[in-house]
Parts: structure tokens; C-alpha cells; sequence
């Protein structure tokens, strides 16, 4: 029953930001802006472990992680507007967001980063 809890609210605001979008893409932006999904998953993770630690950890992993997932956010809208096919942008902006996440753990591994 827990886990479809999960599922079912993750899912729920997953729908949530597209209907709402449908209205005013500004309040869709806002909800899927939000580290809903983090902070889920940083109570999911504290309600299963009951591990502060791990909390931190995770946290602090989020907080390197979203750097380079804003590239997707800068990168697709630029490509739409400069006429590039959505499939196409998506696709890009994709996989530069991934080579950039890949690029990111490499850094931190460098530096010596625990994320």
C-alpha cells in the first residue's frame, strides 16, 4: 500500500503540471519548478531509512545534479525558437544535459566531491 502511495502521488502532480500547463503554461512552470520531486524522495528516503545522513547525502547530490540539468531548460527553448523541430531539440538538449551530468560526476570525483 506504501509504495502505490508513492507511485500514485508522483504520478498525480506528473498530471498536475500538464493540465495545469494547458491553462497558463506560467503556473505550470511554477509547479514543475518546484523540487517536488525531491522533496519527495528526500521524505520517501527519511520515512524508509529513517537515516539522516542518507538524507544529507542525497540532498547534496541534488544540489550538484541540477546545475547541469538547467542546460536542458536553456538549450531546448533556443532550439525551438531558432526553428529546430521539437523530436530534434528535445533530443538535443537531451543528450547535452547528459553529457554535461556525465561531465559534472567526473568533476566532483576530481575535486574529490562526495555527491
Amino acid at each position: 500500500m506504501y509504495y502505490f502511495l508513492k507511485v500514485a502521488l508522483t504520478a498525480v502532480l506528473v498530471v498536475a503540471v500538464s493540465e495545469i500547463s494547458k491553462r497558463s503554461s506560467l503556473l505550470g512552470g511554477v509547479l514543475a519548478s518546484l523540487p517536488l520531486v525531491s522533496f519527495l524522495g528526500l521524505i520517501w528516503l527519511y520515512i524508509d531509512t529513517g537515516s539522516a545522513e542518507k538524507v544529507s547525502e542525497l540532498s547534496r547530490s541534488i544540489f550538484w545534479l541540477v546545475l547541469p540539468s538547467l542546460s536542458f531548460f536553456l538549450l531546448l527553448p533556443f532550439l525551438l525558437k531558432k526553428g529546430v523541430g521539437f523530436t530534434a531539440s528535445f533530443g538535443i538538449s537531451t543528450v547535452v544535459m547528459i553529457g554535461l551530468y556525465l561531465g559534472m560526476i567526473f568533476c566532483l570525483k576530481k575535486l574529490g566531491i562526495q555527491s
